[in-house]
């Protein structure tokens, strides 16, 4: 397997979804703006949405595609298929009564997830409503997880990687279409969770078949397999996720801020959330089936060169990401979301939401590479031990930031924690011999910084003002952004081809 055409595929994939996301965010932002409605929908969506990465993206599939790539390498397909349908069957009866539980219970999670709403009767009650109807993405996300990572175990990267755009397109056809229908309009929005959640499970179904790992109902509680698969998933579920927990706790104390801080967390959550998703989920889904089968191997040294190789990959694309984000923050936040009820005042605050969250990107997708190399071995403890130490310093640095920075306060703690988290994950994965650089580090990061400074002068040179974008007119941002962005790639790839980088020093392949 061409491990940097897989890379290709996954992105492409991730990044039509990500366009898409902007569109729904640009939609979204310019039908509700920023204020008590959208703040509602945003804590309504945000519970399942957390839930839905530690359960399903995040602790599952960490714990299950281990094991499953084991079973396929050592047993044979029908017995990975039979372990994939009784875990299929376990997780679906599991996260079934968790969606129930939202519910009925979904008051007493709104009051603890944003306590701050229930001031406002006619908010909570509305937040209370909206989670009701998005209870159950829950259900159809980790049926949706389990499908994704039985297919890039199988190497089938493309339509795992091309699910989330059909959330994407629910929320853009019913915020478009189908608000005025709904009393309020943005009940909409918790619908298209609904529809979407419905549409990417049915998309999984062919493609399944087709390779005969379709699961079956085969309840098997007892399964030495199903019970591996649980004992990894409960202690991941919280290393795999503190970035989520941070999140949620942070909606919290959001929840107490001016009204608009829960929004404008969320908006330059989203823009940090496109790099993260076009790069570090890209990485992390084709590295841990790989990594996976090189140690089912004990293939060590192969192991090794492929965390290199993404650690590689991750600082050159996403150290210009981020200071790309600080630096164009107004502009990218202004051409996508000041329209409509989003006003320039919005702009100004998610702009420091956004440059604080971007002082941790390279740590955030440092840490979808890293992870997968202690549970491709299958160690849970070492994760679960460095996530907790960096949930504990996440809430100390909120106590410390929120009252001088208020929400801008919150973003800067959830990227600093991001650093220290891949700190640690790097620190952990170097004494215990799972991996070790290859040779010329200093040379490899002495050239990106010198990339970087250079496209640093670039991009602020030809920034301008920031009063001046507010000013400008939709057509005028675009093309001053469109202007800025392409000139920045060009400046950075062309001076570190004068540098001497190359395509083909990164392409690397690994054996099936």
């Amino acid at each position: 397997m061409n491990l940097l055409r897989a890379l290709a595929t996954v992105s492409s994939m991730t990044l039509l979804s990500r366009v898409l996301g902007f569109v729904r965010d640009f939609v979204i932002a310019r039908s509700f703006g920023a204020g008590a409605t959208t703040d509602a929908f945003f804590v309504a969506f945000r519970l399942p949405n957390i839930l839905r990465r530690m359960f399903a993206e995040g602790a599952f599939s960490q714990a299950f595609v281990p094991i499953l790539a084991e079973y396929r390498r050592q047993r044979g397909d029908a017995e990975a298929l039979t372990l994939t349908s009784r875990v299929a069957t376990v997780l679906g009866l599991a996260v079934t009564a968790i969606s129930a539980f939202g519910v009925f219970a979904a008051p007493v999670l709104v009051y603890i997830s944003a306590p701050g709403f229930a001031a406002d009767a006619d908010k909570f009650a509305l937040t209370v409503e909206m989670t009701r109807i998005t209870a159950p993405y829950i259900l159809f996300m980790s049926l949706v997880a389990l499908a994704g990572g039985v297919l890039n175990t199988w190497s089938r990267f493309a339509i795992p990687a091309f699910t989330p755009v059909l959330l994407n397109l629910s929320f853009i056809i019913m915020a478009l279409f189908a608000a005025p229908w709904f009393d309020p309009p943005v009940l909409a929005l918790a619908w298209a969770v609904f529809i979407g959640g419905v549409l990417q499970l049915a998309l999984q179904i062919r493609p399944l078949a087709k390779i005969g790992m379709l699961p079956r109902f085969d309840l098997k509680w007892s399964d030495p397999g199903v019970q591996r698969v649980l004992k990894l998933m409960l202690p991941a579920m919280l290393a795999v996720s503190v970035a989520q927990i941070s999140l949620f706790i942070n909606t919290i104390f959001a929840s107490f801020l001016q009204s608009g801080s829960v929004s404008w967390l969320y908006y330059a959550d989203r823009l940090m959330e496109f790099p993260a998703g076009l790069l570090g989920a890209a990485l992390g889904t084709i590295l841990l089936p790989g990594l996976s089968r090189l140690n089912a191997d004990g293939r060590t040294e192969e192991f090794s060169s492929m965390l290199d190789w993404g650690l590689r990959l991750t600082l050159m694309l996403t150290l210009p990401a981020a200071l790309a984000l600080a630096v164009l923050a107004a502009p990218l936040i202004s051409t996508l979301f000041q329209h409509g009820a989003f006003t320039p005042e919005d702009v100004l605050h998610t702009r420091t939401a956004l440059i604080a969250y971007s002082v941790g990107l390279t740590g955030l997708i440092a840490v979808k590479i890293l992870a997968p190399g202690f549970y491709a071995r299958q160690d849970v403890r070492t994760p679960v031990k460095f996530a907790l130490i960096t949930l504990a310093a996440t809430q100390v640095m909120n106590v410390i930031f929120i009252v001088p920075l208020q929400h801008t306060g919150l973003a800067l703690s959830i990227g600093l924690a991001a650093l220290l988290n891949a700190a640690l994950l790097y620190r952990g994965l170097r004494v215990r011999g799972a991996f070790t650089p290859l040779p010329g580090w200093g040379g490899f990061v002495a050239r990106l910084a010198i990339a970087l400074v250079v496209l640093g002068a670039a991009l602020w040179w030809g920034m301008g003002e920031t009063h001046t974008w507010l000013a400008y007119t939709a057509l005028e941002r675009i093309a001053h952004l469109a202007a800025l962005v392409a000139g920045g790639i060009a400046v950075y790839f062309a001076t570190l081809f004068a540098l001497g980088f190359r395509l083909s020093d990164f392409r690397k392949h690994v054996a099936h």
